[in-house]
């Protein structure tokens, strides 16, 4: 019953910044970041962002290292706002970059759970440029649970 009542509680929050930018999250990162929440349920969370120019490259193009920073990132919060009572943490990332994205571009990135085991938690994310109906990037992670 904890358990669920703390699920309740980091999905309400999360869900309270509906059509907002989020800006005080437990990840510093996300913080930086300044996504936009879009939706949030449990096991998927979809977000925009807004491509500032120190997150691009010497081309002026989305960095690689950041798009790889925004899965990781969110595939995160989307197993936090699980509620669980144990920790996880990001054992791979496998990610493959399909397009760009420019200053000033909107992005979105939407996770879900593949599958959910008791010692590992596999989720996607993609990244998207929804001016060009683009998919930017597609990662798959596992999270370990460290207790």
């Amino acid at each position: 019953m904890e358990e669920q009542n703390e699920t309740q509680q980091r999905l309400i929050n999360f869900q309270s910044f509906t059509g907002k930018e989020i800006t005080n999250s437990p990840s510093h990162f996300m913080n930086w970041l300044k996504p936009t929440l879009i939706n949030a349920e449990r096991g998927t969370l979809h977000c925009s962002y807004l491509v500032r120019k120190e997150m691009t490259n010497p081309y002026g193009i989305l960095h690689g290292g950041i798009t790889a920073g925004i899965i990781d990132d969110l595939i995160g919060a989307t197993v936090f706002i699980l509620g669980l009572n144990t920790r996880y943490t990001t054992i791979n990332n496998n990610i493959d970059y399909f397009a760009t994205a420019n200053e000033d571009d909107i992005i979105t990135a939407k996770t879900s759970i593949v599958k959910q085991g008791r010692t590992i938690i596999n989720l996607q994310c993609e990244v998207f440029l929804p001016s060009k109906n683009r998919l930017i990037a597609k990662g798959y992670s596992n999270m370990l649970n460290v207790g």
